[in-house]
């Protein structure tokens, strides 16, 4: 059996806008989850019994499970509640969801890290809790946590590639449409994997980029 790429490359636009089907849905999924993320670990801090009760247990549900059962039971339960969205809006909830359950743990652990010393200092300066929260806890907290950050944003990328099972648009998607109307299933899918390979070794380089850029500052 010969190799023959040139089904590949003759597909290169369709891999293209599949490359930023993926992108879209990254950076959408890991916007919602950071929302989640921070939002979570705010009701967790107000230590109030239910709210942090339900968020525990979210965190649990969605760490605990198969990210292919979250996608569809998202998929099937919207419509049940009267929302009807398209695939690719669809994977983009899930994703967020999924990624925010992860945000919070990872948020939670950053802001835990900070003496408590200093919140107390602000508060002595006359500052609300809030602030103190934003501009002594959650600022610092980002600084030690982005790496972690930034190793979630690329998983979440690579989970992408599951959404292909609802339809989404999206790399995967795109290379299996290819495949059932080539029959090149090697050369589709090894050009997948170098695809995927890049778009994971560039976004590393960019968030490694942005956070010496944005974290540039002495640390005291």
């Amino acid at each position: 059996m010969t190799l023959d790429f040139s089904v590949v490359t003759d597909a290169w636009q369709s891999l293209l806008f599949g490359t930023l089907g993926t992108l879209f849905l990254a950076f959408s999924g890991m916007i919602i989850a950071m929302v989640i993320g921070i939002a979570g670990v705010v009701i967790l801090r107000m230590q109030m019994w239910l709210p942090s009760l339900l968020v525990t247990a979210f965190v649990e549900v969605v760490r605990n499970t198969p990210f292919l059962v979250q996608i569809f039971f998202v998929f099937f339960a919207l419509p049940l509640a009267g929302i009807r969205l398209n695939p690719t809006m669809t994977a983009v909830i899930a994703l967020g969801v999924n990624g925010g359950a992860y945000a919070i743990e990872i948020i939670r652990g950053g802001v835990e890290s900070i003496p408590k010393g200093q919140t107390e200092a602000g508060l002595a300066l006359g500052l609300h809790k809030h602030e103190v929260f934003r501009l002594i806890v959650l600022t610092p907290a980002l600084r030690a946590i982005y790496p972690s950050l930034s190793s979630q944003f690329i998983l979440l990328t690579l989970t992408t590639a599951i959404c292909t099972s609802i339809s989404a648009y999206e790399l995967t998607s795109v290379g299996q449409r290819i495949e059932a109307e080539t029959f090149r299933s090697f050369e589709v899918y090894f050009t997948l994997t170098g695809i995927y390979l890049v778009i994971s070794l560039v976004t590393m380089w960019c968030l490694a980029a942005i956070g010496r850029w944005a974290f540039s500052y002495p640390q005291r």
